[in-house]
Parts: C-alpha cells; sequence; structure tokens
C-alpha cells in the first residue's frame, strides 16, 4: 500500500512559481494513485476559491488552473485552515468542490496511523 501524501501550502499568488511547485507535487501524488490532500494555511487558503488559482507562473510552467484539474480528477482534496480562511473574511460558499474547511485535529484523523509522506511549501 502507498502511503498518503500531504503537502502543506503558505503561499498564495504572491509567490506564484512556489505555488505550482506545490501543486506539481502534489498532482504527480495524486496521479501515481496516492491519496493526496493539500492543506492550505495564510494566503494559500484563497486558492481553493473558486477562479481564483489562475495564471502561470514561468516561461515554460503549466497554467495553475490546468494543475487544479489534473488534481481534483486525480482525486486530489483540500483542507482549508478554518482560522485562516475566516480570520480574512471569505466565504465558505465560494470553496472548489474538493475543498472543505478543516483544521489539523480532522488533517491528522485523514492521515491517521498509516505512513504519510509531506512536503510543506
Amino acid at each position: 500500500m502507498m502511503s498518503k501524501a500531504v503537502i502543506s501550502l503558505t503561499t498564495g499568488l504572491e509567490d506564484p512559481e512556489k505555488v505550482t511547485v506545490a501543486f506539481l507535487v502534489a498532482v504527480g501524488a495524486a496521479e501515481t494513485g496516492r491519496e493526496t490532500l493539500m492543506f492550505l494555511t495564510k494566503e494559500a487558503v484563497r486558492l481553493a476559491l473558486a477562479d481564483t488559482a489562475v495564471g502561470v507562473a514561468c516561461d515554460g510552467c503549466p497554467p495553475l488552473q490546468e494543475l487544479c484539474k489534473r488534481y481534483e480528477a486525480a482525486g486530489g482534496r483540500y483542507f482549508v485552515c478554518p482560522i485562516c480562511f475566516n480570520a480574512k473574511q471569505l466565504e465558505a460558499g465560494n470553496l472548489v468542490g474538493n475543498a472543505e474547511l478543516q483544521g489539523t485535529i480532522p488533517m491528522w484523523q485523514w492521515i491517521g496511523d498509516d505512513p504519510a509522506t509531506t512536503f510543506s511549501y
């Protein structure tokens, strides 16, 4: 059994290259059959809002929208820090379909007792 993958992302579109790298890692994990979760905090919570994760970080980088679609198609999920999300006064009704407001305890419950590979950006 493959270990789960958890990608923690704190950066939003203020650093599109870092966001792109995090999504490339997440897409790679999800598309190779790992259960994959992105835990979004700080400015990254905005990436789980519909029509926000857009743009191309660099020449030759894939569009962020394409990476998001691939991530969702591969079964990738987002847990969005509710503290960060609410502090920014964002609207939960605008979350993409594979995102939910969940904090650290649900993240640990999702990981469970199985091994998990983690990345942090």
